[in-house]
């Protein structure tokens, strides 16, 4: 499987790793404003920046 990002994202804040993909989506629909289907990637870490999620739509 290959993804492919139009643009990449980082979140500056940490997030709770316990939140799953339709949180994370949740977030970036209402911090960014923006669609988590929309080609972008956003990167997400935890407080001790040891975990990443990866919130990227692909095409489905």
């Amino acid at each position: 499987m290959k993804l492919q990002a139009e643009l990449v994202r980082l979140a500056t804040r940490p997030v709770d790793m316990r939140i799953g993909v339709d949180g994370l989506s949740l977030l970036v629909q209402q911090v960014l404003g923006c669609p988590p289907c929309d080609g972008t990637a956003y990167v997400f870490s935890n407080r001790r920046r040891t975990r990443l999620k990866l919130v990227c739509w692909d095409g489905n």
